[in-house]
């Protein structure tokens, strides 16, 4: 199998595309996906301060290396949920990967530790609240995301998500037919009112399988296991649902996905801007100030639960 582009000896084939690339055609195809997704979605500008959300997975260690290697100003944070094992593994291989790639570029690692602040980790935090993990999780990253970005005056935050997760929580936004998150599932989200960061997926015209490739063809050090709070996640039934289409019938993922943007980039689609929704129903959290349809918002009254259940 020769490369598509030079005709030397290819190392990955992508089916959807029908292409096979060699290490370097390879590398300019995941850098050209990334840059066409920071231009037609205007992301952000070379000009512009980044933050990355980073897990010590492929896909955000992935991004942070484009994004680097693309002369963008590109800081991350990390959040350490407290998992065992998990977590120590995952946070080693961030500050590995920040130490020899990230900082001879400049950029900066922020480091967040639950435990610290709420003086357990997620998995003890999510019992205490009685909450399900997964929820507490993406709560609390959430929160922290935002906080970072606009206490240290980041002009946009970047996510990992791929084609591949972004396909398969369309799957499950439709088939529950939940249409504020579709109103939501953008690639690029502008920060709609104070209190909330720009938040942006420059990965979306990517693959698993081709993150993981770049990584690998890279030697970015990335935790290979899943979360094992994720274990049972409809999320893995929904990839594994669109997987096997892929399989039988390649870019199935990117139709299905870039379908759904293109009909939701239509005016008649969206007669009501998210900016003016958002306005009509958030208002400063009463505790911390972030944006919250309630009183109080969901981390502020986590956090409280959790004081609460800690002293009794």
């Amino acid at each position: 199998m020769n490369c598509t582009k030079c005709k030397t000896r290819a190392v990955i084939d992508l089916p959807r595309h029908n292409a096979a690339f060699c290490k370097d055609c390879f590398n300019y195809y995941v850098h050209d996906q990334v840059g066409r997704a920071i231009k037609s979605e205007k992301m952000f500008g070379k000009d512009d301060r980044i933050l990355v959300a980073v897990s010590g997975g492929k896909d955000s260690l992935a991004l942070w290396d484009v994004l680097l290697k693309m002369g963008y100003k590109a800081d991350a944070l990390y959040v350490n949920l407290g998992i065992g094992g998990y977590s120590e593994v995952s946070h080693a291989k961030v500050v590995k990967f920040s130490d020899t790639v990230a900082a001879p570029h400049g950029a900066v690692l922020h480091v967040h530790t639950v435990e610290q602040e709420a003086g357990a980790g997620i998995r003890e935090l999510a019992m205490l609240i009685h909450r399900p993990t997964c929820s507490t999780c993406g709560t609390i990253k959430r929160y922290q995301f935002n906080r970072v970005a606009l206490e240290q005056k980041y002009d946009v935050m970047a996510t990992g998500h791929n084609l591949d997760d972004e396909a398969a929580r369309l799957l499950g936004n439709v088939l529950r037919w939940q249409e504020e998150y579709l109103d939501k599932q953008s690639p690029n989200l502008p920060a709609s009112l104070d209190g909330f960061a720009k938040k942006v997926k420059p990965l979306f015209r990517l693959s698993e399988r081709e993150l993981a490739a770049y990584s690998v063809l890279n030697r970015i050090d990335y935790i290979v296991e899943e979360c094992p709070m994720s274990k049972g996640a409809r999320t893995l039934l929904y990839k594994e649902v669109l997987n096997r289409l892929e399989t039988e019938s390649p870019g199935t993922k990117q139709a299905f996905y870039c379908g759904f943007l293109d009909k939701q980039r239509k005016p008649e689609a969206s007669p009501t801007t998210m900016a003016e929704k958002d306005q009509a129903m958030l208002h400063p959290c009463t505790t911390c100030g972030q944006p919250t349809t309630a009183e109080i918002c969901s981390y502020c009254k986590m956090m409280a639960r959790a004081k609460v259940h800690s002293a009794s």
